[in-house]
């Protein structure tokens, strides 16, 4: 069965995957205090699914080694950590701007990024509860802002290329400019083995 168009399956995939981006950002963070993250309500049941959040969390880390350099990304993450307010609003608000010009493929990588370092400074700054909130919040803006357009696109299956091309791209995650064609022709080579098995299974 392939995951791609299957709605629990999307749901399942997306849900571990943010869940494995934060957990891979932390497990470098010299620190005690920092929490395991609770079992989300809906989990990857099948070897095939745990596969396919595997490789998609090693692009997002690929995306979010890209992004680092984004000043203002950084900017927007420190903003979050060091807001007054509630940081959930402002979780949120920068969730939107990161989608201001457009949902993609990469920008959802972007997206769950932004959750593990906002993690790691929620850790560094000795507020390691406030990692579950982040884990909580990532999830529900990915339930009610993400997981239909991922479904109208094809499911997470359909990720693959895209993230493989922006992967190989600097990325601003307020560009809204897309790739050459030729990034995205060397992207469906490299990963059309991957993904033909994916289908056929």
């Amino acid at each position: 069965m392939a995951c791609g168009g299957n709605g629990m399956s999307d749901e399942r995939i997306g849900e571990a995957l943010i869940k494995e981006v934060i957990e891979e950002e932390l497990k470098d963070v010299p620190s005690e205090d920092v929490p395991p993250l609770t079992p989300l309500a809906v989990k990857v049941q099948t070897e095939q699914e745990q596969k396919v959040v595997s490789q998609l969390s090693k692009m997002v880390r690929i995306i979010g080694d890209r992004v680092q350099g984004d000043m203002e990304l950084q900017d927007a993450i420190d903003g979050v950590a060091q807001c007054s307010g509630s940081m959930g609003d402002r979780f949120t608000e920068v969730a939107h701007q990161v989608f201001e010009h457009g949902i993609t493929w990469e920008k959802i990588a972007v997206l769950f990024y932004v959750a593990g370092r906002l993690a790691v400074r929620m850790v560094e700054a000795h507020l390691p509860q406030s990692v579950r909130e982040i884990l909580m919040w990532t999830v529900d803006f990915f339930k009610n802002n993400l997981l239909n357009w991922i479904r109208e696109h094809g499911g997470w299956i359909n990720s693959f290329s895209e993230l493989a091309m922006a992967s190989m791209q600097s990325i601003s995650f307020m560009s809204s400019q897309r790739v050459p064609l030729v990034i995205i022709f060397i992207a469906g080579l490299a990963l059309g083995s991957f993904i033909t098995w994916k289908l056929t299974r």
